[in-house]
């Protein structure tokens, strides 16, 4: 199936994960924001990084709040020898403002494993924040998703959330299904190499949410180059290859999805 970014504007999709405020947008934002709007992505939520990120995501919020929906947390790759001074000002934020979720949080595996530590206190710390909070999580996990659901589990969360990207094994997904999470599924299932349609088969469209994660991770054709937010309909349009569906089924099952996990409406 060759799939391509049409003007569908009566489809109203969400991307629930998007760095759209990150450096490389800042040339052509309004351009990327009008394509948004022209592929069908009504709303776009935005998680956080790291303390230096904040001021250029409320300002994105902004700039459209009927758009853009910000999060607060502190990323596990950007857990360093500082944590304890970001985990400061990210909460101080975090319990003032208005913030949908507790995200981008969780572990990182790949890059660090020397971290584990600290990530592992960082991420608890903000569950705990969202359970204090009654927020839902937007959750990073890569090469320790299985680490990740124990520590929820032991923290008996009392909200739920998304596993962001998610790329584990079909156990994994119908573990984090069964905790009531729903998977993010963004670029990485229109790759040729990934089986995460094949996992998604097993599992069904009921728990799961669209994404991009721009500007990482772009769907084919734009696999390499800079993700955006109007791409979200090109991972919907592989959902509904997936699983024979018509996009508004499509539309109609993730958008509920994403509306009910993160309390839009």
């Amino acid at each position: 199936m060759i799939i391509k970014l049409v003007n569908l504007c009566s489809i109203m999709l969400i991307d629930t994960h998007s760095h759209l405020y990150a450096d490389e947008f800042k040339d052509d934002l309004d351009e990327v924001i009008q394509r948004c709007k022209t592929s069908g992505v009504e709303k776009i939520l935005l998680p956080n990084i790291d303390v230096s990120s904040i001021d250029a995501l409320k300002g994105l919020v902004t700039k459209d709040p009927g758009m853009f929906i910000p999060m607060m947390g502190l990323h596990p790759c950007y857990v360093k020898e500082n944590y304890k001074e970001e985990l400061a000002a990210i909460k101080a934020e975090l319990f003032s403002g208005k913030y949908m979720a507790v995200g981008e949080i969780g572990m990182d595996m790949y890059w660090d494993k020397s971290t584990v530590d600290i990530q592992t206190e960082a991420f608890i710390t903000q569950v705990q924040w969202a359970n204090e909070l009654g927020l839902p999580i937007s959750v990073h996990t890569r090469e320790c998703t299985s680490m990740v659901i124990d520590i929820l589990k032991k923290q008996k969360c009392d909200n739920t959330g998304v596993f962001h990207c998610f790329g584990g094994t079909l156990e994994e997904a119908r573990e984090i299904i069964d905790m009531g999470y729903c998977l993010g599924i963004g670029g990485v299932v229109t790759f040729k190499n990934s089986n995460l349609g094949e996992i998604l088969k097993e599992v069904g469209m009921k728990n799961l949410v669209l994404e991009t994660d721009s500007p990482y991770l772009a769907p084919v054709p734009h696999r390499g180059k800079r993700n955006e937010s109007s791409y979200t309909q090109l991972v919907a349009l592989k959902l509904a290859d997936i699983f024979g569906i018509p996009l508004p089924g499509i539309e109609e099952i993730t958008t509920t999805n994403a509306n009910r996990i993160f309390k839009l409406i």
